[in-house]
């Protein structure tokens, strides 16, 4: 079965995870330049099967897009435009950074470790990931 892979898009970097091949879990995969998304997924795709990509949709409390959307949302293009049949989900991101700092706190981190925004990035993906399938098993 093909995996799902999550994108938390930012300016700097892009926070990625992915599925294993049943689909049931969802880990993190790595942290990489924002400008190197497109190169890196091309690789990855030659090497994986991919059968949707989960790119996170910031929105503020009230439900209206917050101001990261417009970022995004040109990724999407960008992305779209690489990977024409590639199906693209949309999902809700809102708190998954503040989850993510949570669950290195409950982990046990350390500070230092609390401060990198890399693995922040690469948990909230994750995040983003596990509560789709969540709910897509309901």
């Amino acid at each position: 079965m093909p995996r799902i892979l999550a994108i938390d898009y930012g300016q700097k970097r892009t926070g990625i995870a992915v599925t294993d091949e049943l689909q049931i879990i969802a880990s993190g995969l790595t942290t990489i330049p924002s400008s190197e998304a497109i190169p890196f997924l091309k690789d990855y795709f030659s090497k994986e099967k991919v059968e949707a990509v989960l790119i996170g949709e910031p929105k503020q409390m009230n439900g209206e897009p917050s101001q990261s959307a417009s970022i995004i949302k040109g990724f999407v293009t960008h992305f779209t435009n690489h990977f024409p049949d590639m199906k693209v989900i949309r999902v809700d991101e809102r708190f998954t950074s503040k989850m993510a700092f949570q669950s290195m706190i409950d982990n046990g981190m350390k500070k230092k470790q609390r401060q990198n925004k890399a693995l922040i990035d690469e948990i909230s993906a994750t995040i983003m990931l596990q509560d789709y399938l969540t709910r897509k098993m309901f």
